[in-house]
């Protein structure tokens, strides 16, 4: 399955992660989404909310600035 990259550069926390759900919502479970965020807090927004949902996030990672998560959706939550 192809990995699908969303750019929330330039966007101030909650935005990132709220942009990742809008896209998470429409991809099936086992969708890979790349975000690439410049919100020192999306962080601990992304670590928590793949906790908290129940997806995965296989990567985290900071290179000039630029945050970049690998989250591979997990299965369709009853309550989301």
């Amino acid at each position: 399955m192809e990995e699908i990259e969303l750019d929330a550069q330039g966007l101030d926390c909650p935005l990132p992660l709220l942009k990742a759900k809008q896209v998470l919502n429409r991809l099936p479970a086992g969708a890979k989404l790349r975000v690439l965020a410049t919100d020192p807090g999306s962080q601990r927004d992304f670590a928590a909310f793949c906790r908290i949902a129940g997806h995965q996030l296989l990567e985290s990672a900071e290179q000039d600035g630029v945050y970049r998560y690998l989250l591979l959706k997990g299965g369709d939550q009853p309550h989301s």
